[in-house]
């Protein structure tokens, strides 16, 4: 028996990173898995690891930056599994790395569209079927980025803020339907982890020093084993919270600068 034996998840963004971690964590668990992902060599690849490690998969192409396409993700999911129990709000397509002044309406609006406005669509769209399981979890991954304001990032920081603040309301609105909301704070050694390192080795070098675990964490076991427990019966109790899951980079912060160049 698995932890999410009979459930049924939709991950966006799980080609790739954090949400392929928490994808495979999750079919090992005997969950089915809807991976909403706008790459489709990378989506195929999850869905098919799903089916390898114990759960269903399916693949649904979606742009989250589209609505239609997120109902039409999720409709497919219902379709296929019968009904939801699992939202993991995960996609993000990175933004602009510029000093604030320099952000264009452009860059801010695509943040928003993409870090905001999808999560609250994706809400949306499945809160009539975890309602009607009377039971549910939704997960969204948000970010230190947000919480310690770090430079160059705004776009990026706002939306996972407000991502956040989303996700602690419908906690509080929906708890009487019995579906919990929470959020984590991953810290993870992801393809944009790796892009960044190449950006700014002598930055990501220093993170790791702050870093009191010394290391950055693992997408399927250390990110991918608290989005499992936050979707399993195990924090039925739990609702409304932040999880930093960062190896403590949270408790004395860290020195996020891309080292752009003085104007």
């Amino acid at each position: 028996m698995g932890r999410l034996d009979g459930r049924v998840a939709i991950i966006t963004g799980a080609g790739f990173g954090i949400g392929r971690g928490i994808a495979r964590r999750f079919a090992r668990e005997g969950a089915s898995v809807t991976v909403a992902e706008l790459d489709v060599r990378a989506g195929e690849r999850t869905a098919a690891e799903v089916d390898e490690l114990g759960g269903q998969g399916l693949f649904v192409a979606t742009d989250v930056t589209d609505k239609a396409q997120v109902d039409a993700a999720v409709a497919a999911t219902v379709e296929r599994f019968g009904g939801l129990d699992v939202v993991v709000n995960n996609a993000w397509g990175g933004g602009t790395i510029k000093r604030l002044e320099h952000k264009t309406d452009e860059d801010m609006l695509h943040g928003v569209r993409l870090g905001y406005m999808a999560t609250f669509w994706m809400m949306q769209a499945t809160f009539p079927h975890l309602k009607r399981r009377g039971s549910g979890s939704i997960v969204t991954l948000c970010s230190l980025n947000g919480v310690n304001a770090h430079m160059y990032s705004a776009e990026y920081n706002g939306a996972k803020e407000a991502s956040r603040a989303l996700t602690r309301t419908a906690a509080r609105e929906w708890a009487r339907h019995g579906i919990r909301a929470n959020v984590i704070c991953p810290a993870a050694a992801t393809e944009a982890y790796e892009a960044f390192k190449a950006m700014a080795p002598d930055n990501a070098a220093d993170l790791l020093k702050q870093n009191p675990m010394g290391r950055m964490g693992d997408p399927e076991n250390d990110i991918g084993a608290v989005a499992l427990f936050l979707a399993s019966d195990d924090a039925c109790y739990l609702t409304g919270n932040t999880l930093f899951v960062d190896g403590g980079s949270h408790l004395n912060g860290v020195q996020w600068d891309p080292g752009l160049p003085e104007e």
